[in-house]
């Protein structure tokens, strides 16, 4: 759902554009403004998540996020757009955190990765919500029934969804939760710190290869405009393919050597990208990139909800990595551009190779934070048994509340 909710909004904001007739700048503060609710969401759903469950805030903040998706369709200036943006984008970012806090849950229950497949269907979701958006703006259908249409079918798909979710007893380890105490803040350990460096460069260059590969295409290789966007669609394929079988894999490799290919992987795709003469050869290059980066981020993310039994709660952990990730994100386009202006485009897409390898060297964090299996802990669909991250005592100043 969240996957079509954000597609449905970014295939439709020329005509956002367009009803309020903004000007290039204009727009660019009401993306600025979603961006920075985004940003805020994320520390605000985690802290929610925390001291009211995920399953309390990933019901509001879906909730919201399909009322501020009709609210901007309607808003009838430039100032009341903004808001309404960036009240988008903070429910966007509560929903990340929170839904990521319920991924890890059920990842726990099941004792073996499963976070790849749910962002495999938010992939989906995307593609599914971008196809839909284009066909709909195809046929000059309005922003109200669109946005009204896919908003009320996501209100009540979440409705429908309520009793599958966990509660909020399952967001923390067994152990903490037998404690009774839940971390709401910590100071961030050396391995929140280094996934979180992880999710920047691997989010930085996703974000890269979304605004420039086919601007590369276009204007080093010489693909023309028709071809040019095939480079970002192959990485988009693959990435969703990566993150469908990423869960086997993983379970069969670990996250941690999983994490140290996906960046030699794509590292080595950039560079077939980058020396390559021949389209074909850039094309298979963008796929390789899409291979590598896309399960780094899942398993960032797995990693840092199970830092719960290291005297960190889930959600906050998942907040503080997941927005150090969307930073990365939202600063690799400018930064690739700025660079671009110094020393060409070509040279300036090089640094996502270095910060490729540097997603390899830092691959150990990912590793080791699930714990053995805990007796008495099943799948919640099969009965297997499944694992339990260690108890740990909260860490030094942190801030702890009952349940």
């Amino acid at each position: 759902m969240n996957g079509v909710l954000l597609a449905t909004w970014a295939a439709r904001i020329p005509a956002v554009q367009a009803r309020l007739a903004l000007a290039p700048a204009a727009l660019g503060s009401v993306l600025f403004g979603g961006a920075a609710g985004a940003l805020a969401g994320m520390s605000g759903g985690g802290y929610l998540a925390a001291r009211y469950g995920s399953r309390r805030t990933v019901i509001l903040a879906t909730l919201s996020l399909c009322l501020m998706l009709t609210l901007v369709a309607v808003v009838p200036s430039l100032p009341l757009l903004i808001a309404a943006a960036a009240l988008f984008g903070a429910s966007a970012g509560a929903m990340d955190v929170s839904m990521n806090t319920q991924g890890v849950a059920v990842e726990r229950l099941y004792g073996r990765p499963i976070l790849n497949s749910f962002h495999a269907c938010f992939s989906l979701g995307s593609l599914g919500g971008s196809v839909l958006g284009g066909l709909i703006a195809g046929y000059g259908i309005s922003l109200l029934p669109h946005f009204g249409g896919v908003a009320l079918v996501g209100a009540l798909l979440t409705l429908c969804a309520i009793p599958a979710l966990l509660p909020s007893s399952h967001d923390q380890p067994a152990s903490e939760s037998a404690e009774g105490r839940r971390v709401l803040f910590a100071r961030p350990s050396r391995a929140t710190l280094a996934l979180g460096l992880i999710a920047f460069c691997s989010l930085f260059g996703e974000g890269a290869m979304a605004d420039w590969s086919a601007l590369y295409l276009n204007s080093n290789l010489h693909s023309g405009a028709g071809l040019a966007p095939i480079g970002y669609a192959a990485f988009s394929v693959t990435m969703m393919v990566s993150r469908s079988v990423g869960d086997t894999l993983t379970a069969r490799l670990g996250a941690a050597l999983m994490v140290r290919l996906g960046g030699l992987l794509a590292a080595s795709g950039l560079a077939l990208v980058l020396f390559s003469p021949w389209l074909l050869l850039a094309l298979a290059g963008f796929a390789l990139i899409g291979c590598g980066l896309g399960v780094v981020f899942p398993l960032t993310l797995s990693a840092a909800g199970h830092l719960a039994g290291q005297g960190q709660a889930t959600s906050t952990a998942l907040a503080a990595v997941a927005t150090c990730g969307y930073t990365g994100l939202m600063a690799g386009p400018p930064t690739i551009g700025f660079l671009a202006s110094l020393m060409g485009l070509r040279l300036a897409l090089g640094i996502i190779i270095l910060l490729s390898l540097g997603i390899s060297l830092l691959a150990g964090a990912t590793g080791g934070q699930q714990a053995p299996p805990t007796p008495g802990s099943r799948s919640p669909q099969t009965g297997q048994k499944g694992h339990s991250p260690s108890s740990s005592t909260s860490s030094s100043g942190s801030l702890t509340t009952g349940d």
